[in-house]
């Protein structure tokens, strides 16, 4: 038995019932919440370790909902949602969502992808500070300094960022990069990486006029201080 708190933002009360009758029987502890803002209030004043939120609700839609809990908090949020245009995932993503499934889904895959995010959140928290020269990188936090200034980084700059500063000096392809930071499941373009990586130049080499992200041709990246 599990015993991790859950918390299923849902306004369809049957698909809320469902999941909270799965996930009880796999050991969670499970509560529900049929509005984006009584789902809000309840991360807010509660003890939850994931959160599976709709992106459809009455009162505050789930985007909003995530975008306010991203101001306080890092809990993992899984985002359901029955559209399935590439935008609304990258918005999510983006946003600070760490996974969305669309609707139908099958409850086994919900299954893995908490775990995964569970399994996550568990190891950030365990590692709680790397430090490459004068960067520091802080998970308990979440936060970025550099020279003493903070720096300011979405969900996933960060995620990567501490990804490659747990594996400093080692060489990291693209692929082990993608299936760390992004998820095993993730089906998007791979070049997202790439793309993350000149978001992250921009805020720490470019700015402060430094060299840590290095790429190594034909293989991936790394993370090292010259």
């Amino acid at each position: 038995m599990s015993g991790e708190h859950i918390l299923i933002i849902e306004d369809e009360v049957k698909i809320a019932r469902f999941l909270e009758l799965e996930l009880t029987h796999e050991g969670y502890l499970v509560e529900q919440a049929h509005d984006g803002r009584a789902g809000l209030d309840k991360v807010i004043q509660g003890q939850f370790d994931l959160v599976i939120l709709d992106v459809m609700l009455p009162g505050l839609n789930g985007m909003e909902v995530l975008r306010r809990l991203r101001q306080s908090t890092d809990i993992p949020v899984i985002m359901l949602t029955a559209k399935d245009a590439v935008t609304d995932k990258v918005m999510g993503l983006d946003m600070g969502a760490d996974d969305y499934l669309t609707k139908p889904f099958a409850i086994e895959e919900l299954l893995a992808r908490l775990r995964v995010a569970l399994k996550k959140r568990g190891l950030t928290i365990a590692k709680i500070q790397v430090a490459i020269g004068d960067l520091i990188i802080d998970s308990s936090e979440r936060s970025v300094r550099l020279d003493g200034e903070g720096v300011d980084l979405t969900k996933k700059e960060f995620d990567l960022l501490h990804y490659l500063a747990e594996n400093k000096n080692v060489v990291l392809s693209r692929d082990k990069i993608l299936e760390a930071v992004w998820g095993y499941e993730y089906q998007g373009d791979t070049n997202v990486v790439d793309v993350y990586v000149r978001y992250l130049r921009s805020k720490i080499d470019d700015k402060y006029n430094k060299k840590f992200i290095h790429t190594v041709r034909g293989i991936g990246y790394v993370l090292r201080h010259e």
